[in-house]
């Protein structure tokens, strides 16, 4: 096994390039793309050199969308606290910081994710904080909370529900964004807005995603 990767910064510059996502041309991430080697890396070879699947170098449907309608309607976060839950790259922390957002905490598991928000708010002038660890069933007052592509598992999909369900019953505006997932609860959401999000098949199995924007019935 090779050794640890100790400068995660270093590694993910590295191993991206600087690129627009499709429908947020207005944000640039370090994003991982066919002429990139990390792209090319199956699971296997990331866990030799101590990587998670790297979920942070890609720009995901739901992100994208969700990241479109908050920049689209800078009024739903202007001047409020808010949470991007499981952040991956940061696009959607970023697009809220960008609308006007008061405060903007960007939440993340993965370390290399934590880097990788840091490393692009700082390319796209923004100032958000990059919150470390699990924070389901936690509440510390957000007014707003949006969250990308969560519903691909399971287990995750319907404990991130519950939680998000109850954060919006007590008031907080929750946003999610989606490309109708199978674990996606349908009967608790309603879509406020649909996007056709370009994307690639080494990705998604299709090239351009229907993706919502939902919130809770």
């Amino acid at each position: 096994m090779s050794a640890p990767i100790v400068d995660r910064p270093a590694f993910i510059l590295a191993h991206t390039r600087l690129l627009a996502p499709p429908l947020a041309p207005e944000i640039q991430l370090q994003l991982a793309d066919e002429a990139t080697e990390l792209w090319q890396k199956t699971e296997d070879e990331l866990g030799e050199i101590g990587l998670p699947p790297p979920f942070w170098a890609f720009a995901w449907a739901g992100g994208q969308g969700l990241a479109r309608h908050i920049l689209d309607h800078p009024d739903l976060v202007a001047g409020r606290r808010v949470l991007d839950f499981a952040s991956g790259s940061g696009l959607v922390a970023i697009a809220a910081a960008k609308a006007g957002a008061c405060a903007v905490e960007a939440s993340e598991i993965d370390e290399f994710a934590l880097a990788a928000i840091a490393l692009n708010a700082t390319q796209n002038n923004v100032s958000l904080s990059v919150r470390a660890g699990d924070l389901v069933g936690r509440d510390e007052g957000w007014d707003v909370v949006l969250a990308g592509d969560v519903s691909y598992q399971q287990d995750m999909a319907e404990a991130v529900t519950l939680w998000l369900g109850a954060l919006a019953r007590r008031g907080a505006q929750v946003l999610i964004g989606d490309p109708w997932r199978s674990y996606l609860a349908r009967d608790l959401l309603e879509p406020i807005a649909e996007y056709s999000v370009p994307t690639t098949r080494a990705l998604e199995d299709s090239e351009i995603k229907r993706t919502g924007v939902f919130r809770f019935r």
